[in-house]
């Protein structure tokens, strides 16, 4: 008897504590995690439910890095030692394949050592695959992690490829990711065609809530592409999640963008490289430290944080980037520490870290030249605000109605 009570006490601890590991919410929308253990990427669908995509095809693929499956596995290994698929030759963005090209950094061809396949860059000199480039692919796969943020250029990457593709006869296949900032919050202008560029060929918003896979759809239909898309989706992703909720590690899209405090803070935060202020790069916290040496750390992080604006804090911070502006210099300014990334407006944010270093320091501080800024936020006139003293809530009034209409569009493409 004594034995049987032991028995059912242990039993009944047992499924007291598997309800508990289940009904961990994990976040605050009140939704349990357990849904990211069956996470699936679209490579992971690709081999185990479409595989036929691929099978018996000349392949084609444009990866980087982040190019793996939820084992860290590189597509690139997985698909040449697949004796089902014939990978013919890879496509590289900026920074590479491999990975190994810092910001800008042209990438030549050559041969990659450890597949022996060729390697053609798709940044610098040739932005778009060449007939040339396709003439021993049927079809052409794309596996990159995007940031959810418009002028980050390997959305435009797939777009070019997407035009090559269809202007070659050639199968385009995309191959699923997480928006790392989640696929909810849409924010900031939409570009403005007249200054369309690699930070931003189309009409788009600032901070976009979608997928590449999404993003693929949309482009191709709204800007006539045309391509032979074929899109493999994610199994169990939601939109509220961002990248940690997904539980996948998370691999550098880039060399300057380390950790998904990063992603979050982005946005924002690289609306800094319009300017001569330093945004961090050659720190270890790119976009989240931003100085120069004209800049006085205490009074910036003072002045921004009675701002109040959710979900961040201001830190008065000084740091010596080893490479990029202000390289070898002192320089003074602000790490940034978001508080509650589900309240945090990146791009209000950083408008109003450009707007408090202009307006405090307008003897040291300069917009870029060369228009970068204007690149960035993708018109010409939130730059002409700034200087003729505008509040970046009067700022952001100003593009809601474009940004309403682009929701609207943007609805159609929706995958999950």
């Amino acid at each position: 008897m004594r034995k049987w009570i032991i028995g059912l006490m242990a039993f009944a601890l047992t499924l007291t504590t598997v309800t508990v590991i289940t009904a961990d919410p994990g976040n605050g929308n009140g939704q349990a995690k357990g849904h990211a253990k069956q996470f699936e990427l679209g490579v992971e669908q690709l081999l185990e439910e479409e595989k036929d995509l691929i099978e018996g095809k000349d392949v084609g693929l444009i990866t980087n890095p982040t190019g793996v499956d939820s084992e860290l596995n590189s597509i690139v290994d997985t698909l040449h030692n697949d004796p089902d698929v014939n990978l013919t030759a890879l496509y590289g963005p900026e920074h590479g394949v491999r990975g190994s090209a810092q910001a800008g950094e042209y990438v030549e061809y050559y041969i990659d050592e450890k597949t022996g396949l060729p390697v053609y860059s798709l940044y610098g000199e040739t932005r778009k695959p060449t007939p040339e480039m396709l003439e021993d692919v049927d079809t052409l796969l794309f596996d990159i992690q995007d940031v959810g943020t418009r002028f980050y250029t390997y959305i435009y990457t797939m777009a070019n490829a997407m035009e090559a593709a269809a202007e070659n006869d050639v199968e385009f296949v995309v191959l699923d990711r997480p928006n790392p900032i989640n696929g909810e919050d849409v924010a900031g202008p939409v570009l403005d065609e007249e200054f369309s560029s690699f930070v931003g060929e189309y009409e788009i918003p600032l901070r976009h809530g979608m997928t590449v896979g999404e993003l693929a759809k949309l482009f191709n239909n709204e800007f006539d592409i045309n391509a032979d898309l074929k899109v493999v989706e994610m199994d169990s992703w939601k939109r509220y999640m961002y990248y940690d909720d997904t539980n996948l590690d998370f691999v550098a899209p880039s060399p300057n963008m380390p950790t998904t405090d990063t992603t979050v803070v982005y946005p924002g935060a690289a609306l800094i490289e319009g300017t001569n202020v330093s945004e961090g790069r050659g720190t270890t916290k790119p976009f989240e430290l931003i100085g120069a040496p004209f800049i006085d750390s205490n009074e910036l992080a003072t002045h921004l944080n009675e701002q109040d604006l959710p979900g961040v804090t201001f830190r008065a911070a000084s740091f010596t980037p080893t490479f990029s502006k202000h390289a070898g210099d002192l320089s003074h300014g602000i790490e940034i520490h978001v508080t509650d990334q589900d309240e945090y407006k990146s791009i209000k944010t950083g408008l109003h870290i450009v707007k408090a270093i202009h307006d405090l320091y307008p003897e040291g501080f300069s917009f870029r030249s060369d228009g970068f800024f204007d690149n960035l936020i993708g018109n010409g006139w939130v730059q002409e605000s700034i200087e003729n003293g505008e509040s970046v809530d009067s700022i952001i009034e100003q593009w809601q109605g474009d940004l309403d209409e682009f929701k609207e569009v943007r609805e159609q493409y929706l995958i999950y």
